[in-house]
């Protein structure tokens, strides 16, 4: 069985690859990339691939991670999303996609591989 595909958008490097390197580790095959359109280039480049979103709020110039799960659930209405974010938890309610999960900065990778399952699985369920 092939691994599941994460795209992760996270803006600062350091913390991008602890995330990636945790992700395969993990069993999940990641596509990184740091800013918002990078991101979206990623996902338009081949929508069926990603599985799933894995995203920072704040990305430096250019789109959000708002603005990123938005464009992607216009295309794939079912793709799971989880959001990291140090100062925007607050304004998840408000702005986030349906049925995501936000999860604040710092964190324990253990919160995002439970998220990821727990939003993957969600799509299996009968």
């Amino acid at each position: 069985m092939a691994p599941i595909v994460v795209l992760l958008v996270e803006d600062e490097s350091i913390i991008l690859l602890d995330i990636e390197y945790s992700l395969i580790e993990a069993g999940f095959e990641v596509i990184a990339v740091t800013g918002g359109v990078d991101a979206i280039a990623a996902f338009d480049d081949d929508p069926a691939r990603v599985e799933a979103l894995l995203t920072d709020i704040r990305l430096g110039d250019g789109p959000t991670g708002w603005d990123v799960a938005h464009h992607m659930r216009d295309i794939n209405t079912a793709l799971p999303v989880i959001y990291m974010s140090g100062d925007s938890v607050g304004d998840w309610p408000s702005r986030a996609v349906s049925d995501s999960l936000m999860i604040a900065k710092p964190f324990e990778m253990g919160e995002v591989i439970t998220g990821l399952a727990t939003l993957l699985n969600v799509g299996d369920a009968p």
